[in-house]
């Protein structure tokens, strides 16, 4: 995602930054390339935009053209390479050619979709790592103008049939993603997108001057696997959410009708809509007298988002700052996932100083553009989507409820029996993979580990034998948490080692990793381990299970660095930890 503005995507610049790049900065990615395009001029654009958000990119770049051969080759250098991540680029330049001279166009689409999945398939029989697979653009030339549309056999026809089951075809796989190119091209303008001299010349997918959206595509949807994202935007209400000012003007003065510049406002408004349905956690820091801001969401009848759409409502007159602050840590969630929304520049720009973690783009002046403009950077990429989405808010909205009763009982004990909680464990299974996968993918700050297990590679462990994987979901009687935790657990000698240990903060002093640990002891027990293994490998948030192991009685092995430190547990020595939680355990 792009931080403030399209500025950023200049391709000289670009390039520029690349060749001041040192080596060995960030966190290592291996990223394959394979295409039907030249990608000499990609590669140093990528490099520079993983660098801008903390990525070490080594890059195999495959031959010209050899996208079969590499992935039907199991001694092909795209094996060799080991990558943690494929990139498929594809252009329409050559299906041009191919359909031009196809005896069977009725079957084109189909032919041409089947071959590029059974290059996902090839790749998959050998590699568990995410696919990124480019769409194709559609050509600008149209030999029956306007009445193409209603022409069969058409290129343009088949390039969107083609682009339309590319997409349905990827749902059946979970490993793979689509990088829509021709979203990419439409938002540019398709004639501005090809350069046909720079084809012919460098066989290059696009001009140079939009080069840099491609690569940026690509970098988001990389990152989002690696978990990077945003979780929660943060508001600002007037001339932001509505037009005018609530203190001033009045519930029946603000601009929110369809039939003036309020109209623009409720645009925003449905566009944060959908990202809040789609688990996005939405929250307000306003300079307002509380009760007369809320009053618009409970009161206006033209207003979209409502009191219950808000997981965090902070309105006084402290600066914007403070408030994001508290905001951040009552979530429970980092800056650099947190977005900033106001239309005022002096906000924004106190933000970025004392707060310079969390991104703040530059609205613009015409709320109209609003929309238009946070689409522009792309915030919002995702690497999966679960059921649990939409239950997000209210579960940070229950938690306030936890809380404030938290406050009635003498100790903490008291309290949680009181919860009565019930914790489920589950072996993986089919259902559950998406939301096991986007938790692995999410989870920063309680993760042993961070090791990122795609959808594919869970299902994977799933299947291993060799491997107990299973998760955790937990209830009382407030609600349900969902799925909160994710444990790995492989044997491949006599130690049960544990290759994954991750759990929600939303369920932190609850017992819930006590609980987890009896189990693993139970289950080390009645398989005849002695021994159990973990380790501690740290990144830059998880800090706070530094010492996790310790509590269980694990003893402390080197220090190797980034590596990480492993801890081995004598089974017979411990002891189960108290919990008040109650166990229902699935197979």
């Amino acid at each position: 995602m792009l931080k403030q503005n399209r500025a950023e995507l200049d391709y000289q610049d670009l390039v520029r930054k690349a060749r001041r790049l040192q080596p060995g900065v960030g966190q290592k990615l291996k990223i394959a390339l394979l295409a039907d395009v030249s990608t000499q001029h990609l590669v140093p654009v990528l490099r520079a935009l993983f660098a801008s958000n903390g990525i070490d990119a080594h890059i195999y770049e495959a031959g010209f053209d050899t996208v079969q051969l590499e992935a039907f080759n199991p001694a092909s250098g795209l094996y060799s390479f080991e990558p943690q991540l494929v990139v498929i680029l594809q252009s329409v330049t050559k299906l041009r050619g191919l359909y031009c001279e196809s005896g069977d166009r009725a079957g084109f689409s189909r032919a041409q979709v089947d071959a590029i999945e059974g290059v996902w398939q090839a790749i998959q029989s050998h590699l568990a790592v995410p696919i990124i697979q480019s769409t194709f653009v559609i050509p600008y030339e149209r030999a029956h103008g306007h009445f193409g549309a209603k022409v069969p056999g058409t290129l343009p026809g088949a390039i969107s049939e083609i682009n339309r089951d590319l997409c349905e075809r990827a749902q059946r796989h979970a490993s793979v993603f689509i990088c829509d190119i021709d979203y990419v091209a439409a938002w540019a303008g398709r004639r501005h997108f090809f350069d046909e001299r720079l084809w012919a010349l460098a066989k290059s997918m696009c001009s140079l001057e939009l080069l840099p959206d491609v690569a940026q595509s690509i970098v988001d949807i990389a990152m989002a696997s690696l978990g990077r994202g945003i979780k929660c935007v943060v508001l600002d209400l007037d001339n932001t959410l509505w037009g005018g000012v609530i203190g001033d003007d009045g519930l029946d003065g603000i601009g929110l009708g369809d039939l003036d510049e309020g109209g623009a406002f409720r645009f925003f408004q449905l566009f944060l809509r959908s990202l809040w349905e789609r688990g996005i956690l939405l929250t307000v820091c306003s300079k307002n007298t509380e009760s007369t801001a809320r009053r618009v969401f409970q009161e206006h009848p033209a207003m979209v988002l409502r009191e219950e759409h808000i997981a965090m409502f902070v309105a006084n007159w402290e600066d914007k700052a403070t408030n994001i602050r508290r905001i951040r840590e009552k979530l429970n969630i980092g800056f650099d996932s947190m977005v900033f929304l106001d239309d005022n520049p002096f906000e924004r720009n106190l933000v970025r100083q004392l707060v310079p973690e969390i991104l703040v783009p530059d609205l613009p002046e015409d709320p109209g553009l609003y929309v238009r403009a946070v689409c522009e950077l792309n915030l919002f990429e995702s690497a999966g989507a679960s059921a649990l989405d939409s239950q997000r808010t209210a579960m940070y909205q229950t938690a306030e409820k936890r809380e404030s009763e938290k406050q009635h009982f003498g100790d903490l004990n008291s309290y949680l029996q009181s919860l009565g909680t019930v914790a489920e464990l589950r072996r993986f299974e089919p259902p559950g993979l998406s939301r096991i996968a986007q938790l692995i993918q999410r989870s920063n700050q309680f993760n042993l580990t961070t090791r990122r297990y795609s959808q594919s590679q869970c299902e994977a462990l799933m299947n291993d034998a060799s491997c107990h994987p299973f998760s955790i979901t937990v209830r009382d009687r407030f609600g349900d948490f969902g799925l909160i935790a994710v444990i790995v657990l492989k044997h491949p000698a006599q130690t049960l080692e544990i290759d994954t240990f991750l759990m929600s903060c939303r369920v932190l002093q609850r017992g819930v990793e006590q609980h987890a640990m009896n189990h693993i002891v139970e289950y080390a027990r009645a398989n005849n381990f002695t021994t159990v293994a973990g380790r501690y490998i740290p990144s830059a948030k998880n800090s706070m299970v530094k010492e996790f192991f310790a509590q269980f009685g694990f003893e402390r092995g080197a220090d190797e660095g980034a590596a990480g430190t492993e801890w081995r547990l004598d089974v017979s020595t411990y002891v189960a930890r108290e919990v008040f939680i109650n166990l229902e355990t699935k197979p």
